[in-house]
């Protein structure tokens, strides 16, 4: 995710979420360590944040991150599954904001977080990245996302900003 998000230049032009599965207590100093390695202001969400260009959004341990109609953010502690913060929930959340003007990346991990979600995304018209198998320490999440079809395009991590740059400047062109 450092590698993603540090290769991506200070002018990006979209919003940024990030939502790790972490130990409880570990969120804010993850947004902090991202944020002092970074080109983009990172922070952890809060309730009722705007999404905006060219920041990233940390979801808080304990937290479904949701995007509401409005463009914004809403914590959720409400049991939608079993982990919180659910990859699933977020994306399915921005896929119904943002449809057709969002991107969804989904990198290595165990269990099928996030398979359903990038599946909203790109049935939304969306576009979508899942890590490949041979750059990943767990090809879990990633695996099934591409086992129902959801994704676009499998790249190893050194190769994912630049293509989700170029993603990003199509859907600005609109």
């Amino acid at each position: 995710m450092h590698h993603i998000l540090s290769g991506l230049s200070p002018d990006f032009g979209a919003a940024v979420l990030v939502v790790q599965h972490i130990a409880a207590g570990f969120s804010r100093g993850l947004a902090e360590w991202l944020a002092s390695t970074g080109n983009l202001p990172i922070q952890l969400a809060e309730e009722g944040c705007t999404l905006e260009r060219g920041m990233v959004l940390v979801a808080p341990d304990g937290y479904d991150l949701l995007v509401r109609n409005n463009g914004r953010i809403h914590l959720s502690r409400e049991p939608l599954l079993l982990q919180r913060p659910a990859i699933d929930v977020a994306m399915q959340s921005v896929a119904a904001y943002g449809r057709q003007r969002t991107v969804g990346v989904l990198l290595s991990g165990m269990g099928r977080d996030g398979a359903l979600g990038m599946l909203a995304i790109r049935r939304a018209g969306g576009y979508t990245i899942a890590q490949d198998a041979a750059t990943c320490t767990i090809y879990g999440m990633p695996r099934a996302a591409v086992e129902i079809g959801a994704v676009d395009v499998s790249l190893p991590p050194e190769t994912i900003s630049a293509t989700l740059s170029k993603q990003v400047a199509l859907i600005l062109k609109g």
